[in-house]
């Protein structure tokens, strides 16, 4: 029996996720929801039919997880909760210090409706926090880093790309070598952000348009670029098109820790990242952790969960006996 799964937004997430469902036996997509008009929205399944999402009640009954593929600033924060009412869903909700009070709302709604539902499930917050804590767990008495890229960083391109006389725009961020370094060396030293990563903007002028000043927005942009080391090269439209249309990303989480009597001994844990396509790779850890949410919600579970709270063979397909054979 197939997990029947709705998509809400098809963008490079949804996707993503089409793509992931079709490598997934187990798994059947039923319907695509979009706030776009939805004869002009193209998605890859021939048989599969796409709606406006106004009209997703009247899947209620047909659709086991519903997988929302919005984005974390305006979008989930309103639709996980009103649609954990009704269905079983699972988002990718990234904005860290705002994931306890998302968590709540989803909760009370989730619970409200008996469903299940799944946030802030991708690799960061996601897999890269499942690493953190098994490591702490394992090292209490050490440090945690987390490093990000070289990638793509979708949200800093789009902040260039919003300053006047910009006409596209990508920005790389890239972790600092020698921070990287004294961290696999078992050292524990304490970074600034300006420390550990370094930005690089490849950007696309209007015809016209001041660079100097363009550069010195980017540079002194709080909250994205100000606190960091950041380069901005200006280059031709065909050459972003050419050389920057990927959207690959990554990263590393590292913790160094002592054991013995005396801490005499010192071990380093480290678990990386190398993704093609940043939105591709997040939505198969989605799509594994909508299988553990169609699990726990058969198994009468309600309320809402994070990857903390799923067991590790919930996200596989195959049976306890098999895993036990092939995996332990």
């Amino acid at each position: 029996m197939s997990i029947k799964v709705g998509i809400v937004g098809y963008g490079n997430l949804g996707r993503g996720i089409e793509c992931s469902i079709n490598q997934n036996e187990d798994m059947e997509l039923v319907a695509v929801f979009t706030r776009r008009n939805p004869a002009t929205v193209k998605i890859l399944h021939k048989n599969v039919g796409v709606y406006h999402i106004d009209d997703i009640l009247r899947f209620k009954d047909k659709i086991d997880v519903l997988i929302l593929c919005g984005g974390s600033a305006t979008d989930l924060p309103v639709q996980t909760p009103a649609l954990a009412k009704d269905f079983t869903v699972i988002d990718s909700f990234d904005t860290h210090a705002k994931i306890p009070e998302h968590f709540e709302k989803v909760d009370a709604a989730a619970k409200q409706g008996g469903n299940v539902a799944v946030i802030s499930c991708g690799w960061d917050p996601g897999m890269f926090s499942l690493n953190r804590l098994y490591a702490s767990a394992v090292l209490p008495n050490g440090k945690d880093y987390t490093f990000w890229g070289k990638g793509v960083s979708q949200g800093h391109s789009d902040a260039i790309r919003r300053i006047e006389g910009v006409l596209d725009a990508k920005q790389y961020t890239i972790p600092i070598i020698e921070a990287l370094d004294a961290v696999r060396s078992g050292e524990t030293p304490e970074f600034t952000t300006r420390e550990k990563h370094l930005r690089e903007c490849f950007v696309v002028a209007e015809d016209g348009a001041d660079k100097e000043k363009i550069e010195e927005q980017i540079k002194t942009m709080p909250n994205y670029f100000a606190d960091y080391n950041t380069i901005v090269h200006f280059i031709s439209l065909e050459e972003l098109h050419a050389n920057h249309s990927g959207i690959p990303h990554g990263g590393f989480v590292i913790r160094s820790g002592k054991t013995g009597w005396e801490n005499e001994n010192t071990h380093v844990i480290e678990y990386s990242l190398k993704l093609d396509s940043n939105p591709e790779f997040t939505a198969s850890v989605i799509v594994a952790y909508a299988r553990a949410a169609y699990k726990m919600k058969n198994e009468g579970a309600v309320g809402c969960k994070t990857v903390f709270d799923i067991p590790p063979a919930y996200l596989s397909p195959k049976s306890p006996e098999e895993l036990r054979k092939e995996l332990l």
